[in-house]
């Protein structure tokens, strides 16, 4: 009888201590850009690694859907490739949202081929013209005699709203362009044809995909810091007013040069330092 008493009260212990110290566990939820996915990915990963404590959910869907997120109080920090725009400021502001931004990693847009495709340059007319629907055949650039296949990101993209900024000069691109909901799969999409022109951010670039230089100018970390590079852009991550307790210290890691700005240069993007 005594065994078993001492049996209950160990169960009783042992349940009080796992349910406290699930409500000391600090929650942060970090959502949208698929551009910063990586970086937040990494550096959650590291974090959570010392701090056991604090669990980290990061999920994907572009800026715009984080900025939403942020706006309506769904997520701690808001993941954008893209600066907030003024309408959203508005929204958040009439919903008592305070959102602050946080420059957290460097980033060039890189347009991308198949490895096999032997153009290797572009200008920003061309591309232009490309996105428009103006060119239509590789060989009006110097390639060979072959339809272009034009792989976008859809329009709730950081990514792509700097590339209307940027290389559209805020004009359309045209509907018969092949809409990809992330750089992951725009560079997957090109990658599986022979004929395609896409756009991902540096990060992403892989074997798979050939990078093209544009004014002959090439997308790497020093020509995205000197801003010779034309495609350039910084990384935000968004808070709710001005963070405190536990996601003041993570963003404090973030943008730390000896923490969380190594593992920036880890996931493939430019550190802020």
């Amino acid at each position: 009888m005594k065994h078993k008493n001492r049996l209950t009260l160990w169960v009783v212990f042992m349940t009080f201590i796992i349910s406290t110290s699930l409500s000391w566990a600090e929650n942060i939820v970090i959502k949208g850009s698929t551009t910063v996915l990586p970086i937040a990915q990494k550096v959650a990963e590291a974090y959570m690694a010392l701090y056991p404590d604090v669990k980290i959910s990061i999920s994907g869907g572009g800026s715009g859907n984080g900025i939403k997120a942020i706006v309506d109080g769904t997520t701690d920090i808001a993941d954008s490739s893209r600066f907030i725009k003024d309408s959203e400021v508005t929204m958040a502001v009439e919903k008592g949202q305070y959102p602050v931004p946080f420059s957290v990693a460097y980033d060039c847009i890189i347009p991308v081929v198949h490895p096999s495709n032997p153009i290797k340059d572009l200008t920003m007319n061309q591309l232009k013209a490309i996105y428009k629907g103006e060119v239509t055949n590789w060989n009006q650039v110097g390639g060979a005699d072959l339809k272009i296949v034009v792989i976008s990101r859809d329009t709730s993209s950081g990514t792509y709203e700097v590339w209307e900024e940027k290389i559209m000069k805020n004009e359309r691109v045209f509907p018969g362009a092949l809409l990809q909901a992330s750089n992951g799969a725009v560079a997957q999409a090109v990658s599986k044809n022979k004929n395609a022109l896409g756009y991902i951010g540096l990060g992403y670039l892989d074997k798979s995909v050939k990078a093209l230089s544009v004014g002959n100018i090439a997308g790497s970390p020093e020509t995205t810091l000197d801003g010779t590079f034309p495609i350039s852009r910084p990384l935000y991550m968004f808070t709710n007013k001005w963070p405190a307790g536990e996601l003041a210290k993570f963003m404090n890691y973030v943008v730390h040069p000896e923490k969380g700005q190594k593992l920036v240069k880890d996931a493939g993007f430019v550190p802020l330092y």
